[in-house]
């Protein structure tokens, strides 16, 4: 198949982690989740003891620090600065403090530069909230993923490592990030004009994963 760029957008919890992944196992390109490079420079910040009333400094460390996403057995491994946390940037507390982190324009900008050289040669899977309209906005495939809120919820609190959460506790997490990621004046979330929009409240992760792979194989096989 064909060497294209696909660009999976949408809210949090709507499973574009997984479904990306999957995607790009299938048609052997390169996975890579900006999602977790956000919350990569968010557990280092949490680990610095920094805060929102300290942009400059949590500027500072993100330029000196170093992010790697390396493939694993059971899906991508993060690193920062050699130390892997791949668990540990799914927590609670990462999820409550990532979305005034992505807010910063200067650490956007700092990885979508990173973003942008890592999907130079084509054959990238790519997931976030801001990669069809801002990362690449020439991807030849763009597909909006959302679910309402109640069952992404109900998807995180499946997967969560946090014992002490409870459902409605991640439906008011959710529905406050949506606000902030809408909100934000730096790339905020919204859906490309030329985005396929996929809505899986009702739908399986394989019958999802199927439409993604329709769509890739669909406009290589028809050259547009």
């Amino acid at each position: 198949m064909g060497r294209i760029n696909v660009a999976l957008d949408g809210p949090a919890g709507a499973g574009k982690s997984t479904v990306a992944r999957l995607v790009a196992e299938e048609l052997g390109f390169v996975y890579i989740d900006t999602g977790a490079m956000y919350r990569a420079v968010t557990w280092k910040i949490i680990q610095e003891g920094l805060n929102s009333d300290q942009v400059d400094q949590v500027i500072a460390v993100a330029k000196q620090m170093q992010i790697e996403l390396k493939p694993g057995q059971q899906g991508q491994k993060v690193f920062v600065d050699g130390i892997e946390v791949t668990d540990a940037i799914r927590s609670e507390e990462i999820n409550q403090n990532v979305s005034w982190i992505a807010s910063i324009p200067q650490i956007r900008e700092l990885l979508v530069h990173l973003q942008q050289q890592m999907a130079v040669s084509k054959g990238i899977v790519m997931d976030g909230r801001d990669i069809g309209t801002h990362v690449l906005p020439d991807a030849e495939i763009k597909v909006f993923l959302t679910a309402t809120a109640k069952e992404r919820a109900k998807r995180r609190f499946q997967e969560t490592k946090d014992p002490d959460i409870t459902i409605d506790q991640l439906e008011f997490n959710i529905n406050q990030r949506d606000r902030m990621d809408e909100q934000r004046e730096a790339s905020p979330l919204i859906r490309a004009e030329d985005a396929i929009l996929l809505d899986s409240t009702e739908m399986s992760l394989s019958e999802v994963v199927t439409q993604v792979l329709d769509l890739c194989r669909t406009h290589v096989a028809g050259g547009s």
